[in-house]
């Protein structure tokens, strides 16, 4: 495996490639099927820039199970017995994605909330204002118990207190959003670097290979890359990979946490 690289192609048929029982950790932001029929406007009759990327469409929900179950069997077969997959989701999605997850022997280590401190308002007002999404964080099996957990460095990174499962953080936004050569944001779904630190700083080791299937933009090799970690990174739209490579190349300096060192359990 060419680590700190970024492979162009199909998830599935690119992880069919890397060998058995070699990742440390896997970040996943798979498409979550948001099954959007219209187009959404404000109450100004203005249209909210929303996530209708072909690559969130799918013909039915069977369909999108059977895309969920063969890139989760490639991730299980890759990942160390000492390591850990997070799977992130919104409602449209995670219960669907948890639920394939049981069903090919990953077990919970817990779940997630990122609380958006700063999310999109229900400009209808016929629902809650959608501010949260859930992040899975799994061992490989039930059986598999020396997975990392980071906990005295998390309690430090949280102030001297426990970190729980509610994290705070907002939405990408502001010069942090990656822009494309229309100015116009480049990915419907980037996530925030605030939440990769969080899970890549709690749940790997300096050294250790991430990988995320579903690469967009590059906030997990940005985040990795500042933490002292490698990563390798698979993406399928060129566009992402280039923006991607440009923002990680760019990066001079790493997070003061990436020394913090902790004995794994």
């Amino acid at each position: 495996m060419e680590i700190n690289s970024i492979i162009h192609g199909d998830c599935i048929e690119e992880l069919k490639k890397i060998p058995d029982d070699s990742i440390d950790l896997i970040f996943a932001d798979p498409p979550y099927n948001m099954q959007l029929k219209n187009a959404l406007y404000r109450p100004n009759n203005t249209k909210v820039d929303g996530v209708n990327d072909e690559w969130d469409k799918f013909a039915s929900f069977s369909e999108y199970d059977d895309f969920c179950v063969l890139w989760l069997k490639e991730c299980k077969r890759i990942l160390k017995n000492t390591g850990s997959i997070w799977v992130i989701g919104s409602y449209h999605n995670i219960f669907r994605v948890g639920n394939i997850m049981l069903n090919l022997g990953f077990w919970i280590l817990n779940d997630i909330t990122w609380h958006k401190t700063n999310p999109m308002p229900n400009f209808m007002g016929t629902r809650f204002t959608n501010a949260t999404e859930t992040l899975l964080w799994c061992s490989k099996g039930e059986q598999f118990k020396k997975y990392t957990f980071n906990h005295k460095m998390m309690k430090k990174y949280n102030g001297g207190k426990q970190m729980t499962s509610v994290w705070k953080i907002g939405l990408c936004t502001g010069e942090e959003r990656i822009k494309g050569e229309d100015g116009k944001k480049a990915h419907s779904t980037q996530k925030p670097e605030e939440l990769l630190k969080r899970l890549i700083l709690s749940t790997s080791k300096q050294g250790d290979i991430i990988l995320d299937p579903f690469f967009g933009t590059g906030t997990t090799g940005a985040a990795a890359k500042k933490l002292k970690r490698s990563y390798i990174g698979i993406e399928k739209e060129e566009n992402y990979i280039s923006l991607a490579k440009k923002r990680i190349d760019a990066i001079e300096n790493f997070f003061p946490e990436a020394d913090w060192k902790e004995d794994e359990r």
